[in-house]
């Protein structure tokens, strides 16, 4: 069973009309190509790293004009789209935002949603600062959906650093996980490519990355490389470090074929192992 995979790159910008204008010709484009899954990156429709302005400017998913865009064009290109994450005023609290991901049907139905469950609070020394977990509330569910035959898994960024997620994943009998991103520069260049594959290795699934790409407001700077890489590690497509439009095949046979050459997933003794403390 094959699924082609449209993996679309971009600079998002701080105001979410001006990015939608970049987005959605890059999905009619897409469409266009043939693809029957279109991938957005983590902050689909802007990325604003000032407070008060992200704040002042988001929206409930009750009114997201972003979200209503996106569901309209997968209605429109009869695709299904995953929206790597939009960011969005809280339900449960008014000065709280949410970093949520969406599964969007070719029907434009909201099939599956996802809320970041790792927050970002990081020091990586690039002149930015990185506290999401002060105006984000972590989400504290994963996710498996079915979609067209395939058993999806929906992560987001900062959440590749956790293993234990994936696993979690893989172990329920997901064939492809996505991992929408705005990783930073100084961390993609030393960590995107060799998590990626570690994650899609040790899990024998495919692993979907799109990505943003660029100088966004206030100058911060993210990596790029949107991948696609398979159950054996295998990177099939690199969208580089530029905005870019890649289309990538992927066949449902390739994880069954690497969880029977290496099965690992089988044969985890996690629950039987003690640790001493010497």
């Amino acid at each position: 069973m094959e699924l082609r995979i449209a993996n679309c790159q971009y600079t998002a910008q701080a105001d979410e009309t001006a990015t939608c204008d970049i987005v959605l010709p890059m999905m009619a484009e897409a469409a266009n190509k043939g693809a029957d899954m279109i991938c957005l990156p983590e902050c689909a429709s802007r990325l604003d790293p000032v407070n008060a302005s992200l704040m002042a400017n988001s929206q409930t998913e009750n009114n997201s004009d972003s979200l209503s865009w996106f569901r309209d064009a997968a209605r429109t290109h009869n695709t299904w789209v995953m929206i790597g994450s939009l960011l969005l005023k809280s339900e449960q609290a008014d000065d709280m935002l949410v970093n949520r991901g969406f599964l969007i049907t070719p029907d434009g139905d909201i099939r599956a949603r996802y809320d970041k469950i790792h927050m970002f609070d990081v020091s990586v020394n690039d002149g930015q600062n990185y506290h999401e977990s002060r105006r984000f509330i972590a989400g504290n569910k994963t996710l498996l959906v079915q979609m067209d035959g395939w058993r999806l898994g929906m992560t987001i960024c900062y959440d590749l650093r956790f293993p234990y997620l994936y696993r979690q994943l893989a172990a329920a009998g997901a064939d492809l996980i996505t991992i929408p991103a705005a990783f930073t520069k100084v961390t993609g260049t030393a960590h995107w490519h060799s998590l990626m594959r570690a994650r899609a290795i040790e899990n024998g699934v495919f692993i979907v990355s799109p990505a943003q790409c660029g100088t966004h407001a206030a100058d911060r700077q993210t990596y790029g490389h949107a991948l696609v890489v398979d159950p054996w590690g295998t990177v099939l497509s690199d969208a580089g470090a530029d905005p870019a439009l890649t289309l990538t095949s992927i066949n449902l046979d390739a994880v069954a074929k690497a969880r029977t050459a290496i099965p690992s997933l089988a044969s985890g003794r996690e629950d039987n192992i003690e640790l001493e403390l010497i």
